[in-house]
């Protein structure tokens, strides 16, 4: 472990650590990559009488959030704990994996095996691997938010001794539904979504079939290289998992359109939004690995599930909505073959992501035995009608972890640990100490 600089924020004093991990924890005398972690400590607290929590933030493919003092959830962490924000391997300043990094790894078939080592079983033995060293031996609080949730689940089937407490928030996965089995249950949830913001904002069902229509005819080249094509846009339905995000696609559609000499056009500012919410040059292990994070049958591939289901899907399809006259719907928190022609960022990676599409041997995340025996107090926020992670699959899985306490609200959607801040987190604080 080495620590690279220590700073302050507002109310906070911030520590930066690099550590090396092996990459692949089967073999601990192989290759190593490096992974970084940012402390954060409360400035009037001594960080040595304080317990840890580690933060896994959502994905896959996210680096832990930037967080400028006190924001969100940390303003009630930091009340009681030293808080680490890890960037998983892959992400942030972890031996980041990208178009301009994969290649030193070698051959597609090379990068392909190279990220076969980048699901949660392996973020979770990173944490094992760096906690002593931090914390002397004691085990810590683990926070999952989304994709950190499901790490967080297989750090209770693999690693349970090194918890002292597990707070989930919108990240229960299923501990057997296949890719397929994932998308069939998302779809109908993604339908609901679209029409509570279509009775929301009814005149965005025109508006959205006429810059449907514009695409269709005229595809849009924006900035970098990046093809806006129809489907491209009916994938900001993304957004209405998020609080906020009906209010977003409601101001992004209002204001799509500009006379020009040549008729109406797309604006710049329309596409430039639109190009911020769709690339993936941020975090192109979302793309990548999105599919391999449901996968536990070692015979079987994900290959390409989300665009299977979508086939059988004739109400989301473009050309089938555009030539009848009903509303059309977005799409979102899946991954298709075609952003892999359309986004700059993984154009590059298409035939890595197809031999991970088609790679088999995927193992078991989650030991539902050992979770029935689960002793370490977990608690886990449940979002009514989440759009990222079936409501149904997370009260089946609460039901299989022994002692798990479930906090379902429609106060909020997925991201409510960060627009419910403190409140969230303090509710699943007393719901572990059996407060509530």
């Amino acid at each position: 472990m080495t620590v690279e600089h220590s700073y302050r924020h507002p109310g906070t004093v911030l520590t930066d650590h690099r550590f090396t991990v092996p990459l692949d924890h089967a073999r601990p005398d192989g290759e190593r990559i490096e992974l970084y972690a940012r402390e954060v400590v409360a400035s009037d607290k001594d960080p040595e009488t304080l317990p840890w929590l580690l933060y896994l933030e959502g994905g896959p493919g996210f680096g832990a959030r930037r967080f400028t003092g006190r924001q969100a959830w940390l303003e009630r962490a930091l009340t009681e704990y030293r808080v680490l924000l890890l960037d998983q391997r892959g992400t942030g300043r972890s031996t980041p994996a990208n178009r301009q990094t994969l290649p030193l790894r070698g051959t597609p078939e090379q990068q392909a095996e190279y990220l076969a080592h980048f699901r949660s079983d392996s973020i979770v033995r990173d944490a094992e691997a760096i906690r002593p060293g931090l914390t002397g031996g004691a085990p810590w609080t683990v926070l999952g938010q989304s994709f950190g949730g499901f790490c967080t689940v297989n750090y209770l089937s693999t690693a349970p001794e090194g918890l002292t407490a597990a707070l989930i928030t919108g990240g229960l996965p299923s501990l057997t539904a296949t890719a397929r089995e994932v998308y069939e249950a998302a779809y109908p949830r993604m339908e609901r979504k679209n029409l509570a913001h279509y009775t929301r904002y009814p005149m965005d069902v025109d508006r959205a079939r006429r810059i449907a229509a514009h695409l269709t005819e005229r595809p849009a080249e924006l900035p970098g290289g990046h093809l806006l094509t129809a489907r491209a846009f009916q994938s900001l339905g993304i957004l209405l998992g998020a609080g906020e995000g009906s209010h977003q696609l409601h101001y992004l559609l209002e204001d799509a359109f500009v006379p020009t000499p040549a008729g109406p056009a797309l604006s710049d500012g329309f596409l430039e939004a639109v190009r911020g919410q769709l690339s993936f040059a941020g975090h192109p292990l979302y793309a990548l690995l999105h599919e391999s994070i449901y996968a536990q049958d070692p015979g079987a591939p994900t290959a390409w599930a989300a665009d299977r289901v979508h086939a059988d899907r004739p109400r989301f399809d473009t050309a089938k909505t555009l030539a009848g006259d009903e509303p059309l719907l977005f799409t979102g928190e899946t991954v298709h073959p075609w952003h892999f022609t359309t986004d700059p960022a993984l154009a590059p990676l298409r035939e890595t992501a197809d031999l991970l599409a088609a790679r088999t041997g995927w193992q078991p995340l989650y030991d539902p035995a050992r979770l029935a025996a689960n002793e370490v107090p977990v608690a886990a926020a449940v979002y009514h009608d989440d759009l990222y992670v079936d409501t149904a699959d997370s009260l089946r899985t609460a039901r299989a972890i022994r002692g798990l306490r479930t906090w379902v609200t429609d106060e909020f959607e997925h991201d409510g640990v960060r627009a419910g801040g403190p409140r969230v987190l303090d509710r699943l604080l007393a719901l572990v100490r059996d407060e509530a």
